[in-house]
């Protein structure tokens, strides 16, 4: 048996443990089970054929991945000599976020979408408190995740968190990537110093109100807790809580599903022990600054490997970072494409637009 096979376990195979954590259930309408099931829920919608497994890391710690095919492809095995695209979700997110794409985008080349360790289905451990401990844990496992599936290259795509991730990965493992996508990357730009900010709003002469104290406070409070604690906390009312802060993921899928399919999905991503989260928490600052700016590190990238930025032009990411990257990055092959009427969340907002950009990108490669 080869050792990529070796790392592969059936779907249906033990889920990953969630620690001491056995009596939050009582609480927490929610298990590994629910979100097997609301994941499976939104799979079933993909047309194309689809390889789902949990790939087991050299350290026992289980990646929950999808690997999606053209079925005419198979005749011809058209898709076999293609480099095929890697897709790293974003903060709290998982495969099923992908559902939009998925189809689409593994028309002419193999497709891979996993749950990064720590969210999802995939294996909860801990992590460290140190930022660059914590970055270096998440990328040592996509690595580690390549490694057991035997690819040799790959175009990575990555949305928020994952642009970021997918950013350092490549910046470590460079001869891996053919193309770096990054999708209203998360974590780039540096955070503004307080002194700036108050010359730049006397310059445009905009008077910029201070928070008030409770609400300072009430900032330094949550800052001690997990970002997705008030889920949990909140137990039985947790997914009515999701509906009611995050009616847009409803809204983007309604032509797929009628009901709280997504949201469901959303909730039960997130309501398991905190893991990923964690280490978030440790990458990031207050109000979701990153601790080490991706900016200040872009100049580590190969002069040689192409980087696409893609921007919703309705998100809140800032897409004058991009043009930054492309200043940082001089001749080397840069572009930023602002996609119009999407959000953050650009691949669900404006699915067709977004598949078509990805696929011209990754047409260049190959």
């Amino acid at each position: 048996m080869s050792p990529a096979n070796a790392a592969m376990q059936d779907e249906t195979d033990t889920e990953p443990t969630s620690g001491n954590w056995s009596w939050w259930p009582s609480w927490r309408p929610t298990s590994m089970s629910l979100l097997k099931s609301a994941e499976a829920k939104i799979l079933a919608c993909i047309q194309n054929n689809v390889w789902s497994r949990f790939v087991t890391l050299p350290n026992q710690n289980r990646i929950w991945t999808l690997k999606v095919t053209n079925k005419t492809a198979l005749k011809y095995k058209d898709q076999a000599a293609q480099t095929p695209l890697v897709m790293i979700h974003g903060f709290g997110g998982g495969v099923g976020l992908w559902i939009r794409n998925l189809d689409a985008l593994s028309h002419s080349r193999p497709i891979y979408v996993f749950d990064l360790l720590g969210f999802g289905r995939s294996s909860r451990p801990s992590f460290p408190s140190d930022s660059s401990l914590a970055e270096e844990q998440f990328v040592s496992s996509i690595e580690q995740w390549r490694q057991s599936l035997g690819l040799e290259r790959m175009i990575l795509l990555g949305h928020s968190l994952g642009g970021y991730l997918a950013t350092s990965y490549t910046i470590q493992y460079p001869e891996r990537v053919s193309h770096l996508i990054l999708v209203d990357a998360w974590g780039f730009p540096e955070r503004p110093q307080p002194q700036l900010q108050e010359s730049e709003a006397q310059g445009s002469q905009l008077k910029r109100v201070s928070p008030p104290r409770w609400v300072k406070a009430l900032a330094s409070v949550f800052s001690l807790f997990n970002p997705l604690a008030v889920i949990r906390a909140a137990g039985p009312w947790g997914p009515g809580l999701v509906n009611r802060f995050r009616p847009d993921f409803k809204r983007k899928f309604e032509d797929l599903f009628d009901d709280d399919t997504m949201t469901q999905y959303i909730y039960h991503c997130n309501a398991q022990s905190p893991s990923g989260e964690v280490g978030f928490k440790a990458m990031s600052e207050s109000l979701g600054w990153a601790k080490r700016p991706m900016v200040q590190r872009v100049n580590l990238l190969p002069p040689s490997t192409p980087v696409s930025m893609l921007y919703g032009s309705l998100s809140w990411v800032d897409s004058s970072t991009g043009h930054t990257v492309i200043q940082i990055r001089g001749k080397s092959p840069t572009s930023v494409t602002l996609i119009e009427d999407a959000s953050h969340h650009v691949y669900a907002d404006q699915p067709e637009e977004f598949n078509r950009v990805v696929e011209n990108i990754c047409n260049t490669v190959d």
